[in-house]
């Protein structure tokens, strides 16, 4: 069974003034299309063809470099679109605002924890939210890894990532990345990372 590109749940403009639709229109249609297409091609006729990609991430050290900047790409982007809509934002209420409050103090500590992740990974990378041991920690990783890989730092289930490569903000942001991560917070799904911390614990 191959891989496809999710559809996006939104416009490309739907993000706008945050994203603006010409770089949401390459990074889904070009970006992530090509992680989707060189990760069919990496697991063709192997076990992996079998695999879901959570799987897949979950054993990464058993392959290559190709299955596993793409396979990582594929589900970062896969998340990345979910957990964004258009008029969103705002603050997270139940159960998860309560875990960042007692985690963080507050969700402002959260945020700038967060940002700093984001803006202090050296190069490309993601900066993510994620829940270990039913505990939330902020962390980073390079490339198109994720907490997912059996390779990670810092292991754990992925409720809320940013992608910190230049493709995802350069059009408009150019270097400003500070301001493309203190952005993201205006077009935040809550509920579905409300969702994917439910089921992560």
């Amino acid at each position: 069974m191959s891989f496809e590109l999710p559809k996006l749940p939104y416009a490309f403009n739907a993000l706008e003034p945050h994203i603006d639709a010409k770089t949401m229109e390459i990074h889904h249609g070009k970006h992530h299309q090509a992680y989707v297409t060189n990760l069919n091609n990496a697991i063709a006729g192997t076990d992996a063809e079998k695999m879901s990609i959570e799987d897949i991430c979950k054993n990464i050290s058993k392959f290559g470099a190709p299955v596993r900047n793409n396979g990582g790409g594929h589900y970062n982007h896969s998340l990345f679109w979910t957990i964004m809509a258009p008029n969103a934002g705002g603050a997270p209420t139940g159960v998860l605002a309560d875990a960042i409050n007692s985690t963080f103090c507050s969700l402002d500590k959260l945020k700038e924890e967060f940002n700093k992740a984001a803006v202090s990974r050296f190069g490309s990378g993601w900066a993510w939210l994620i829940v270990h041991d039913g505990k939330l920690i902020i962390t980073s990783t390079p490339n198109q890894d994720n907490p997912l890989m059996d390779i990670a730092e810092v292991k754990g289930n992925p409720i809320l990532g940013l992608d910190v490569w230049e493709h995802a903000y350069y059009l408009n942001y150019q270097n400003r990345r500070p301001d493309y991560a203190s952005a993201f917070w205006n077009v935040i799904n809550w509920n579905e990372v409300a969702s994917l911390y439910s089921k992560a614990k």
